[in-house]
Parts: structure tokens; sequence; C-alpha cells
């Protein structure tokens, strides 16, 4: 068997004491993960109480908004903030471990599993987005649209297009990235099958959605080979998913807003958050869930690398959008830049530009901040805080333009002089933002009781890869044996 030095340098795992030594047979790893999977501990029905409170108040915020009526949509700017929220920090994550398996990555095995259960969290999108379909006006109402929608002729093109399509991406969205998971987990259904107490719900439910599985060849080829085909998949999804709500429930709202870059700047967006809900995903399992022997600081060090590449692209992205619009100086142009930047929501898009940008920027480019195990994560709080920020910058701006649906009232430029001053949150909207929070929470938690957490069988694969650590120029490296 070929051997490579494929992991970045760094001292020995075992001269690290930051870093635990995992078991070191498979079917110790198999035993201690089933263990783990099995048990409730004391954190996780706290974290359940937390987030249930939560989600109440969030219910409460929705059924006294509806009072206002579907058809106030500044009413509702908070309510679908929150919608893209969800898509951008939750819905993104599993890009974490998609990508990196892609790029036959190692570092990325002990938080792979955790990175596609947030796949699991576009149920919550599904059913949040229901509302905002009668939220936003239909194209017979005149409002403005990429979809060539004609009046005269209304047959040819369906008044409701943005809704038809944009409610099939979520749900081929939340189907892909659900048999993801089923295929990622089949071998360690399997393994929790044959270890759980017997006429247990989890012996049960494993040994029902494992289908069978035996691990002979043809099993391994199919679900390494599906694995592969549903995570292409699922990324193209996820961008056509940021495309259609970026510009039909966003971009369109607002009169000469027209950046043909910002579609794909929503999707960029959301890798950065995805990111940072990693990081800080692995540190909550690392400090709180017990797995500190398989998550490290590796794990914690490859994220925040991410995080730092993707710092800079947000910035390219937004610097690239706003020379569009500065550089044009149409008046309908600045009044896109007064609503957006420079006027009501100033002080927000700064808080923004410092998160999401300037600071991850100059903390992640020094080492020992990056290559820590309190750095990242920290950063990661922040990137969170700026992208949840950001997305109600945008979207309460959007939905308090007056006119939205109202032919009387000019579809493509935005009136200069008489821009929506800054909607603040009320009661209700707080409640809807903690909600929104408690129940990403709440839902990914359930996941984790249905899914194990750990993928089982890839650490037991690395375990077999791995030749220990040599010495290579002035550092350590791990030799990894190469299956091909």
């Amino acid at each position: 068997m070929a051997s490579s030095a494929r992991a970045a340098p760094h001292a020995p795992r075992h001269a690290d004491p930051r870093v635990a030594e995992p078991p070191t047979s498979p079917s110790e790893t198999t035993g201690f993960l089933v263990g783990k999977h099995l048990r409730l501990g004391d954190n996780f029905w706290r974290a359940v109480a937390v987030f249930g409170i939560f989600s109440i108040l969030g219910v409460i915020g929705f059924v006294v908004r509806l009072g206002d009526g579907m058809g106030e949509t500044a009413a509702w700017g908070y309510y679908v903030a929150m919608f893209s929220f969800i898509i951008t920090a939750a819905s993104a994550a599993p890009m974490v471990a998609i990508a990196p398996r892609m790029a036959n990555s190692h570092w990325r095995r002990p938080i792979s599993r955790a990175a596609e259960l947030w796949s699991v969290v576009g149920l919550l999108s599904l059913l949040w987005f229901i509302p905002i379909l009668w939220i936003l006006p239909p194209l017979s109402d005149g409002r403005r649209s990429l979809w060539f929608f004609d009046m005269n002729h209304p047959n040819l093109v369906p008044s409701y297009t943005p809704h038809i399509w944009a409610s099939a991406a979520i749900l081929g969205l939340v189907v892909t990235g659900l048999a993801l998971v089923w295929v990622s987990c089949l071998p360690d259904f399997a393994s929790i099958a044959r270890r759980a107490p017997e006429g247990s719900f989890q012996r049960r439910w494993s040994l029902w959605m494992a289908r069978g599985w035996q691990g002979t060849s043809r099993q391994w080829h199919m679900v390494k080979r599906r694995m592969g085909i549903l995570g292409a998949f699922y990324f193209m999804m996820l961008v056509f998913v940021h495309f259609l709500i970026s510009v039909d429930f966003l971009m369109t709202l607002v009169p000469g807003w027209i950046d043909a870059l910002y579609p794909v700047t929503h999707a960029a967006n959301a890798l950065q958050a995805a990111a940072a809900t990693m990081v800080l995903t692995a540190w909550i399992l690392r400090t709180f869930c017990g797995y500190e022997r398989y998550i490290g600081l590796d794990q914690i060090w490859g994220l925040g690398k991410l995080m730092f590449a993707l710092s800079l692209l947000w910035f390219w992205f937004w610097f690239s959008s706003f020379n569009v619009l500065w550089y044009g100086k149409m008046p309908f142009e600045q009044a896109v830049i007064e609503l957006l930047i420079t006027g009501p929501y100033l002080w927000v898009f700064m808080a923004v530009f410092m998160l999401v940008f300037v600071i991850p920027l100059w903390t992640l480019v020094w080492n020992p901040v990056r290559h820590s195990l309190w750095g990242p994560p920290l950063i990661a709080v922040g990137i969170l805080v700026g992208t949840f920020l950001d997305r109600i910058r945008l979207y309460v701006a959007a939905y308090s333009v007056p006119g939205i649906g109202n032919p009387s009232v000019h579809k493509h430029v935005l009136d200069f002089d008489h821009l929506p001053k800054t909607v603040m949150p009320d009661i209700w909207d707080i409640f809807i933002m903690l909600g929104a929070i408690g129940l990403i929470a709440l839902v990914y938690m359930a996941a984790s009781r249905l899914f194990p957490i750990m993928n089982m069988w890839e650490q037991r694969e690395l375990q077999l890869y791995d030749r220990g650590h040599a010495p290579y120029h002035r550092a350590h490296v791990r030799v990894m044996g190469k299956s091909e």
C-alpha cells in the first residue's frame, strides 16, 4: 500500500495537549461512538429547555404578526430576513462536508456528519417559507420581476411563477439533503442496530433505516458513489435556491436595484456563514458533548482557514457590486446605495462590514489566533452575527419600500427624496428572531437523535489509512495510506 504525507505540517498529535488521542482500533471506535449516540447528557436537556422557550416565543410572535395581515409587507420584513438567515447559515453548512470530501481531505472526517445534519434544518426553512408565498404579491399585481410576464396575455407565464419555482427549488434542496444524510448513515445504522438494546426505539429505527445493510463491496461502492452524486446535486440546488430567493424575493422589490452579480453574492455569503456555523458546531461537540477524542485542532484550524479565505471573497463580491452602482451615478442607482448602505441602515452596514470582513481578515491572518481552539469560534460568532444583521439590513429595507404590487408607483425608479426610514423591530419581531434561532437549534438537536452526529465508518476508514506521524523538514506530518 503506497503512502504519502497529506496533512498540513503541525506538531504530532500526541505532543499537543489540546488534542486527545482517539481510540486505536476500529471496534473501539464503533463502540465508543455508538455509546455516545445512545446516551443523552444533562447538557442536551438544558439546551432543549432554553431553545424550546425561544421557539414558543417565536410562535407567539408569528401568530400576533398574522393579525397585521399578509398584505402589509413592511410588517413582515424581519420574518423574511429570518428565512434568508436559515438558508444562509444552516442549509449551506453541508458544503463543509461535501467540498472537502470531493478534494479527498481527511481533516473533515470528524465533522462531516455534523455538517450533513444541517441539511435536515431545511425542513424548517420549507415550513418557514409557506407564509412568504402569501406575503409576496403575484406578478399580476404589476410588481417588478425578471420573468417575462405580459399583463395582456397572463396565460403565457403564470402569475405565481416565482412562487412555484422557488417552492420547487427549496423542496428539491431539502429532499437532496435528506437523501445525502440517509445514504451517509447506512453503515452506521447497521452498527447501531447491532449494539442498541433489544426492543429500544434506536434499535427499531436503525434496523428500518439500514435497509438490510451487510457491508458488501457492492453496497460500499453504492454509498460512496451516491454520496458524490448527491453532494454535487446539493450544491447545484443550493445555488439555485439562493438565486431565486435573492432575485424574486429581494432585488425585484427595490426599484433600480440592477445587479447581475448579487445572486451569486447571496450564495457566496452563505458559504462564509456555513464555515462559521461548523466552527461553532465543532467547538460545541468538543466542549460540551464529549467528542474531544476526535474533534481537535485540525478541524478548528481547517475551518478557520476557510473563514479567512471566504472573508476576502465577501469583500470582493460586495465591492464589485458596489462599483457598478457607484460609478453609474444614475439617480435610481444612488437611491439604492442610500437605502441599503449609506442611509437608514448605515450603522447596520458598518457592523456587518466589521464583523464579516475586517475582524476576520485581521485576526485569522495571525497563526496564534487561527491555530488555536478559542480564536476561530470567537470569530465565527462575529461572522454569524454579521450575517444575521446583513440579512436584516437587506430584507427589512426591501420590504419597507412603498408600492410593492402597486401599479401606480414607478416600478423602475426609487424615489430618492422619499426613501423609507429605518424599520426598527417591535417586540413581536424580536420574538420571531428568537424563535428562528430556537427552532434551528431544536431541529438540529432532534436530527442528532435520529442520525449519529459522528460518522463512524469514516473514522474507522481513517484508522486504516493512518500510518502515524513522521518528521518532514522542520515539522511533523501525518502519513496516510492511499486506497487506490
